[in-house]
């Protein structure tokens, strides 16, 4: 079931009156709708998938009542590295198994031996990279005593299958999140509306951005040998918004909605194209993976307290990790790499915490330097995407060298249907509306709320009938789904 498909719209609007008017009284009855309906949200697209996810679900709810039923620290050790083991395998069946059989083959044939490999024929579960990261990490928590095991089953299988996150994020803590589950929740009409206008946005920059940058992209990226370097770097940039229109915009219907509930989860993306450096990026991109990769692998690793060697060493790691936790294909290492190599260098120079504030705070236009420094930041993080969407190395390859070739200085290929252009200022509209927005935890949080409430409502009114007017009678998955 897709956030921005009709099964949803009718889905939401029950569930929500289930919540609040029959299961309001109880919070127990309220964590049990939660469960009900999000296993059935998950079994939408696949029924098969539910007992992985309910299997994941019993290994780590039990492996942290065994942590703290033990006596000795080599039985807790013995449940912990069960949980990790297992969870970590079923990931590397699912996703990584051909990847690294297919690889493996390559390799060897390069010394002339030929090896007879046997791939499997397995579908990736929806969302299995996600919630299992949810699951390591009350595991982890558990084992380092950070938070006590949970005694509830129904209130940690919300944690882990919560609708909202269940799929694409944003990857949950138990700290934050299990509190919330636990504690009584009473409706309260601000947040409610306060969700609403952000799963509006989050609708806008999917179906209107996304969707319409995608047409695009996708032609160029299809037939990128046969086009101009002009025609390609356009290319590359339609796909840098498809994708942030696609995730931010998931994660920004996947907080509206958990807040309908009461509920608030993890902030996912906090503007990250007006990043002045690449580290400003990583701390506004995907935050809650990259703080998780931060908390659960860079730290243990060292972090930033030993010498030099080991912070470029964990760096290294930690980038070369993200790129293939997205997915079993050399592009996505390749990705994390160019981001580390981006990154090394304000490292070593002390920089990579030069820019923690937001981007010209309390004023309406970014300073000359800050506006060159935004420009060249998008640049790069463009330039990575590349490898991100090609199908392949050589692919990836092969688009750059159309990119630095003669015909750059050439116009762009005129594309027929919907011009380009138009899709153009769609971006720059959305680049707009973000950047006045840009101080709160989302676009429309404060948006607009100078203006009369006639004028206020009208813009909502204009977002919702561009949504109507781009919404496609296919239904478009969001890309962060295959991960």
């Amino acid at each position: 079931m897709l956030f921005n498909s009709i099964d949803f719209a009718i889905f939401l609007p029950i569930v929500f009156i289930l919540y609040w008017f029959v299961t309001n009284k109880k919070l127990t009855l309220q964590n049990g709708l939660l469960l009900l309906s999000s296993y059935f949200f998950y079994g939408c697209w696949d029924w098969r998938f539910l007992f992985l996810l309910l299997f994941s679900t019993l290994l780590d709810y039990f492996t942290g009542l065994k942590m703290e039923q033990v006596k000795t620290q080599k039985s807790k050790q013995f449940w912990f590295w069960l949980s990790i083991t297992v969870n970590l395998g079923f990931l590397g069946v699912f996703k990584y198994y051909n990847f690294f059989i297919e690889s493996f083959a390559a390799g060897v044939s390069h010394f002339g031996l030929q090896v007879n490999t046997t791939t499997l024929n397995i579908i990736l579960p929806v969302g299995i990279s996600f919630y299992t990261f949810h699951g390591l990490s009350y595991v982890i928590d558990v084992y380092k005593g950070r938070i006590k095991a949970e005694r509830n089953f129904v209130d940690y299988a919300v944690f882990v299958s919560f609708f909202p996150l269940l799929v694409a994020g944003p990857i949950e803590r138990a700290t934050h999140l299990l509190p919330q589950i636990k504690r009584e929740r009473t409706f309260n009409y601000t947040q409610a509306v306060d969700g609403l206008r952000q799963i509006l946005w989050g609708l806008f920059k999917k179906i209107v951005i996304a969707d319409s940058c995608a047409e695009f992209a996708n032609q160029i990226f299809n037939n990128s040998a046969e086009l101009s370097g002009s025609t390609l770097i356009l290319g590359a940039v339609f796909f840098a918004f498809q994708i942030y229109g696609d995730f931010s915009g998931y994660s920004d219907i996947a907080l509206g909605t958990a807040r309908l509930f009461g509920i608030e989860l993890l902030r996912n993306f906090a503007f990250p194209y007006f990043s002045r450096d690449i580290a400003e990026f990583w701390r506004r991109w995907h935050i809650s993976l990259s703080s998780w990769f931060r908390d659960y692998l860079y730290i243990p690793l060292g972090g930033s307290k030993a010498g030099m060697l080991i912070k470029v060493r964990n760096t290294f790691i930690i980038f070369l990790v993200s790129g293939f936790w997205h997915g079993a294909n050399w592009t996505f290492i390749v990705w994390g790499l160019l981001h580390a190599i981006y990154f090394i260098p304000l490292l070593l120079t002390n920089q990579n915490r030069s820019n923690i504030t937001i981007v010209a705070q309390g004023k309406l236009l970014p300073g000359v330097k800050e506006f060159f420094q935004i420009m060249i930041t998008f640049c790069l993080t463009a330039f990575a995407w590349i490898f991100f969407r090609a199908e392949s190395l050589s692919h990836g390859l092969q688009y750059i060298g159309g990119i630095f070739s003669k015909s750059v200085f050439s116009a762009p290929f005129d594309f027929e249907k919907i011009s380009y252009k138009a899709t153009l200022i769609l971006i720059l509209f959305l680049i707009l509306i973000e950047w006045l927005g840009r101080e709160q935890n989302y676009a429309l949080e404060r948006f607009g709320f100078k203006w009369k409430r006639p004028f206020r409502w009208l813009f909502y009114a204009f977002l919702l009938f561009m949504i109507a007017m781009f919404v496609k009678t296919d239904e478009t998955p969001f890309i962060y789904f295959q991960f």
